[in-house]
């Protein structure tokens, strides 16, 4: 294991919530939801159950991206390029790469599925118009490692450059090896974070299938409601969340803001089911351990838990019993919160956004809540900051993502000192 130590310095996010990070930070903290009805396609004339997702409003890739170049990208690879952008400036970062080893930043990132609205409009294309209108662009926009690719080539990054794609838990474990690789010397400077754009016909129709979206139509704000007895499924978010991992000694040097310290990483494997998780939690339950572990911490200092929290019923239930299987009487004495209950659910690209918002909460001393807590579940009765903010002095807070495939990744932040 490096010994380099590894921080953030730079903040990136469009999200249901905002379309920057101070306005969505502002918005979750106020306990605002995201979700609406959709506009994207007609939604009343899809006939499956869940009308309703976290669009993301006003999002307009003209102010990052030349007109001319936007039909060549992905909307995933558009959202991850905007959250780059505002993350690369935040941490004070030479758009030009001037006084940087180009050679040693790099970008790590996460996407669950990938350029799927491409993908579904060229099938349909292919479908109506025939094989020969297919576009050019297909291929590089819907390559799932298009968002690291143009990520690097924006930035001339010429150290690794890569996504991890593991369901849900994509951005973390874009983010557990960005931490190691910067801790073990191989950069000084990587971008890392996830991204993912899948509120399509084709996405809404899979998700609705499995049964495992929320019904609640009439109610949008009210349908994501992570530990709530009467959650009914989760809602589909859209965005990104990217952050600046950077070598301490080298972000000191060039005087960069620290919002908190990355100490460590746990990634294990239900081994399972291909969607449900293990019963118990045991395999998030060891992920947190062996985040713990990484960051040379004890259970009683971690103080908050930014929750995977997607609102349905099996996996609200394993990750509380995860939770205190792991830390055992302190479990009823940490807070937990889900930014899913008011973004929704960004699939490979939750990771990041959850990361971007913990990063928040150790720099403001503020944990956002976790809305629509309206009757206690007796299987999830740990301390989930129901409806309202809270101030909280964290010293160590971890962010769970756990994915389809039972994939777990916890990483863990701490307060910079």
């Amino acid at each position: 294991m490096g010994s380099r130590r590894v921080v953030v310095t730079g903040l990136g996010s469009v999200n249901p919530c905002g379309n920057d990070v101070d306005t969505a930070w502002k918005a979750v903290v106020g306990g605002e939801s995201g979700i609406a009805h959709i506009t994207r396609f007609d939604a009343q004339a899809f006939e499956v159950p869940c009308k309703i997702a976290g669009e993301l409003k006003d999002f307009d890739p003209t102010r990052w991206i030349p007109k001319k170049d936007i039909k060549k990208l992905d909307l995933m690879t558009l959202y991850g390029i905007a959250a780059t952008d505002m993350a690369w400036d935040d941490a004070g970062l030479p758009r030009d790469g001037a006084g940087l080893d180009l050679e040693m930043c790099g970008a790590i990132l996460g996407t669950g599925i990938g350029g799927l609205d491409t993908i579904e409009n060229t099938h349909t294309t292919i479908m109506e118009k025939g094989l020969k209108r297919v576009s050019p662009f297909f291929v590089p926009k819907m390559m799932a490692n298009a968002i690291a690719g143009n990520v690097s080539i924006r930035f001339g990054l010429l150290g690794p450059s890569f996504i991890t794609s593991s369901a849900c838990a994509s951005a973390n474990h874009a983010m557990a090896l960005a931490m190691r690789s910067v801790r073990d010397g191989e950069q000084d400077v990587c971008v890392t974070g996830g991204a993912e754009a899948t509120i399509t016909t084709m996405g809404m129709a899979g998700f609705n299938s499995m049964r495992a979206m929320s019904r609640r139509n009439d109610e949008p704000t009210k349908a994501s409601r992570p530990f709530d007895l009467h959650r009914d499924g989760f809602v589909m978010g859209e965005g990104a969340g990217i952050l600046i991992f950077e070598e301490l000694e080298h972000a000191l040097k060039r005087g960069a803001r620290i919002y908190c310290e990355v100490v460590g990483a746990g990634m294990t494997a239900d081994a399972f089911h291909i969607t449900a998780p293990a019963p118990g939690g045991t395999g998030p339950a060891r992920a947190m351990t062996l985040a713990m572990r990484d960051a040379g911490i004890n259970p009683d200092q971690v103080d908050y838990i930014n929750a995977h929290g997607t609102s349905t019923s099996l996996n609200d239930m394993a990750e509380t019993a995860a939770v205190k299987t792991t830390f055992g009487d302190h479990a009823n004495k940490l807070c937990m919160s889900s930014s899913k209950s008011m973004v929704g659910h960004l699939l490979g690209g939750s990771g990041g956004v959850e990361a971007v918002f913990t990063a928040k909460s150790i720099e403001t001393g503020t944990v956002h809540p976790t809305i629509n807590q309206e009757e206690s579940d007796p299987d999830c009765d740990l301390d989930y900051v129901p409806n309202e903010a809270r101030s909280l002095d964290i010293r160590f807070a971890l962010s769970n993502s756990l994915g389809f495939g039972g994939h777990n990744v916890t990483m863990a932040f701490a307060k910079y000192s």
